[in-house]
């Protein structure tokens, strides 16, 4: 096989410290094209001489007969295409070469497209990064690890339960049920009802206090479902236990629970907080914006929700050069600042 070396685009595809194109990856290919016997020429720009950061060994290169240095004042890559059109060669080389794909119609059979690994270069695409599946779970699993940390109280229960609006009746009356010291605790909320008034006056059609807050923690694809039942759950909590007063069901979207199960942070009401402590700010790898941008609300929603605070923390989400592989992300809990409702 034929080949043409593109070599400054070889020498610049891994740069040194001082990015600086690196002769090094030039020897790599000529090593690469020499173990598969292949037949290459090596075309290099004008001005790779006065770039690289071996001079010396890139002008000895020169002298070699299947090196070309590409005449000042003309387009390289022009040249080089015309050299493997003229010789039915295969470019190495990773630009596409698209201000020429009107005049070379078949660039893209004759690129070889390559990476250099560890000194060596191998033919080739770079595999795609692979996507971090549960990057909406870790990023939550890393704001609650710092509201732990700043010692507020979060809800970590995972295991889920199928949901029904009959089996989250069921399991909020267990829990609440089993509560120690319930009748001691129901007095000192009622001692602190005008505090949860606050809450209460935000609610649409909430006539009386509730002794209790149920979030109910459900996968968004199931927060229709038990919106819709939230009446009837209150009413049949409050009457199998005997309460005066109707629990309150806050229904939340949660990125921990599966399709077709819930989780409950069941509440005192004094326990509710108004808003949440912190907003979150969200530093994140550029191929990951955009999803973490659509899912900020069900972020905010699952912590919402496992913190148990009525509104919503402010989630902001912003790219970071720095965060260079699909998955990495850095968060930051600031206090005060707008909140979402």
């Amino acid at each position: 096989m034929k080949v043409v070396v593109d070599a400054s685009n070889v020498a610049f595809s891994v740069k040194n410290k001082k990015g600086q194109p690196q002769m090094s990856n030039i020897l790599a290919a000529v090593k690469a094209l020499e173990e598969g016997e292949d037949e290459f020429v090596i075309i290099a720009d004008a001005s790779l001489r006065h770039d690289i950061d071996d001079k010396e060994t890139f002008l000895k290169l020169l002298e070699s007969e299947n090196v070309e240095e590409v005449p000042a004042g003309n387009d390289a890559d022009h040249f080089i295409l015309e050299i493997a059109v003229r010789e039915k060669a295969k470019i190495l080389s990773n630009d596409k070469f698209r201000d020429y794909a009107a005049e070379f119609t078949n660039i893209s059979s004759m690129r070889i497209p390559f990476i250099i690994e560890n000194g060596r270069l191998v033919f080739g695409k770079p595999k795609k990064a692979k996507k971090d599946k549960n990057i909406l779970q870790h990023i939550c699993d890393e704001i609650i690890k710092e509201l732990k940390f700043k010692k507020w109280e979060v809800y970590t229960g995972k295991e889920g339960l199928e949901i029904s609006p009959l089996n989250i009746a069921k399991q909020a009356i267990i829990r609440i049920d089993n509560a120690s010291n319930t009748e001691s605790k129901l007095e000192n909320i009622f001692s602190k009802i005008p505090m949860f008034n606050k809450i209460v006056e935000m609610v649409d059609d909430v006539e009386i206090a509730a002794p209790y807050v149920i979030f109910v923690l459900v996968h968004p694809r199931d927060y229709k479902i038990a919106v819709k039942n939230a009446g009837n759950i209150s009413v049949t909590v409050a009457d199998r236990l005997g309460l005066e007063k109707k629990p309150l069901i806050a229904v939340r979207n949660d990125l921990f629970t599966k399709p077709g199960n819930f989780e409950l942070n069941i509440l005192l009401a004094d326990e509710v907080t108004e808003h949440a402590p912190y907003n979150v700010a969200i530093r994140v790898c550029e191929s990951d914006e955009i999803f973490i941008k659509k899912n900020s609300r069900n972020i905010a929603s699952t912590i919402a929700g496992r913190l148990g605070s009525w509104k919503f923390p402010f989630v902001s989400v912003k790219p970071d050069m720095l965060l260079e592989k699909p998955g990495d992300f850095e968060i930051e809990l600031e206090k005060g600042g707008g909140f979402d409702g």
